[in-house]
């Protein structure tokens, strides 16, 4: 049932690693759907078995994986999972294939000094987030399950330690693909395209140069799609460097990731992000740069160098196309506008501007509006008053159109709810304190609707504190 995938890239690539055994680890959270979903059907007993380290998946050897990054733009040649093993590989039960990797599972050759470990509040983060996202229809990668280690982290003074347990379809990120044209070592890169090209499902005629053209311009196309996703929802991630960019177009490495509340384009969480280079309105321009990045990476296995140069700039020249029509269409997507007018862009650049002048809440302001058109304004989604005379002229613009279909269609753009950043921090002080928290259910029970426009406690959807000063950290 599980097995070795990256091993044939090799042992520099994939380095056989033994993850902790932590004799007094204990499940404190777990992905029942998923685990339902993937057909592994543990319980509790079985998953803290395996996930705790004290023995390995059946038929798998647990690796750590080498890789490169370019990190806030400063490139890294070596990094790799420096707290991470990957445990082993699986087919699910509609026969896609998954990784198990666990985070926080101890040092590695690639640690640089590090613990190797986890606390466990960034790994309830990683849990609440990865499983709220999923729900808002944002590809990512998920977590099965956070185990409670009985051991002590020192972060900024002791905290408890954690394990995440992470699924996702694929672990091979950009910095993968720099990690190898670093050593030279076309043989592997070669092996790691073929089962890159594989996860994705893209056919590869012997590895032919167009094949490689065709994974980047896929590639691409998965990371644009990708921002798209997180805009709409007002995702920041905080630390998007090569090493953090998987190929496929999942979201991966919750660290200092937080959700955007009060409106700017130059929202920043990141403790660690002081210029702003992952800013919210920043994360296109750098999914690009990251993009190029990898074209770099593989003129590793083109014969003609300008050739390749030429053809990739070509791809990378599409990736502005495709992002500024579905840019374009995002915005329309959660106004209503069914077509395109003139003066479209006029009314979206006013609302933007009042938005971001009055800090209003993103999330709210177009729920609010969402709530008119879905006769629901009986919830908790007031329009603002800074909002009046521009909320004359949306709906003079929409007045034309059959009330249902504009409803439908920004009701399926426009979250009710959004996994507020100061919930989660009541969540992870009542798991420091507590070893659980009592609203955690219930939480998660609704972000995994965030379209049904339900009634919902008002600390759900508005934010009690001030997000200004609000700060995310990696937990390294």
């Amino acid at each position: 049932m599980f097995y070795s995938r990256y091993a044939p890239i090799g042992e520099k690539f994939a380095v056989p690693a033994i993850p902790n055994d932590f004799n007094n680890a204990k499940v404190t959270v777990f992905n029942t759907e998923l685990n339902t979903q993937l057909g592994l059907n543990w319980n509790l007993e079985t998953a803290q078995y395996y996930l705790s380290g004290s023995r390995p998946l059946p038929g798998a050897q647990s690796v750590c994986l080498a890789y490169s990054g370019h990190q806030f733009g400063q490139f890294n040649p070596t990094l790799g999972d420096g707290r991470a093993h990957l445990i082993g590989s699986f087919k699910a039960r509609d026969r896609e294939t998954f990784d198990i990797q666990l985070k926080g599972s101890g040092a590695t050759v690639f640690s640089r000094g590090g613990d190797g470990l986890c606390a466990l509040g960034p790994a309830i983060r990683e849990f609440v987030m990865s499983k709220a996202l999923s729900s808002l229809g944002v590809p990512s990668t998920q977590c099965l399950a956070v185990l409670s280690t009985g051991d002590s982290v020192y972060r900024q003074g002791e905290l408890p330690g954690a394990v995440v347990a992470r699924v996702a379809h694929s672990h091979i990120r950009v910095g993968s693909f720099q990690y190898l044209a670093v050593q030279q070592d076309s043989e592997a890169m070669l092996k790691l395209l073929e089962l890159a090209m594989k996860d994705v499902g893209l056919e590869s005629n012997g590895l032919a140069e167009e094949d490689i053209f065709s994974f980047f311009q896929f590639v691409c196309d998965a990371q644009c799609d990708l921002i798209l996703k997180w805009l709409q929802v007002g995702f920041i991630h905080g630390v998007m460097n090569t090493d953090n960019t998987l190929i496929n177009g999942e979201t991966i490495d919750y660290g200092p990731c937080a959700m955007m509340e009060s409106f700017s384009f130059n929202r920043v969480f990141s403790s660690i992000d002081r210029q702003g280079r992952y800013a919210f309105g920043q994360q296109p321009n750098m999914a690009s740069w990251n993009c190029g990045r990898l074209a770099e990476s593989l003129l590793l296995l083109i014969e003609d160098e300008q050739v390749a140069i030429e053809r990739f700039s070509k791809i990378l020249a599409g990736f502005s196309e495709r992002f500024n029509q579905g840019y374009k269409q995002l915005w329309h997507n959660k106004l209503g506008l069914l077509d395109e007018q003139p003066g479209d862009q006029d009314l979206i650049t006013a609302l933007l501007e009042v938005m971001t002048r009055h800090e209003l809440d993103f999330t709210n302001t177009f729920a609010s509006l969402t709530a008119i058109k879905i006769n629901r304004q009986q919830l908790q989604y007031p329009i603002p008053p800074e909002l009046d005379e521009w909320v004359n002229k949306w709906k003079a613009r929409i007045q034309d159109h059959e009330s249902s279909e504009v409803a439908a269609v920004m009701q399926q753009h426009n979250p009710a709810i959004i996994p507020r950043n100061d919930v989660l921090e009541e969540v992870i002080r009542d798991f420091y304190q507590y070893g659980n928290s009592d609203i955690l259910d219930s939480w998660l029970e609704a972000l995994s609707v965030p379209y049904n426009y339900d009634n919902y406690p008002e600390k759900w959807l508005l934010s009690q504190t001030n997000t200004k000063s609000y700060q995310t950290f990696c937990g390294t």
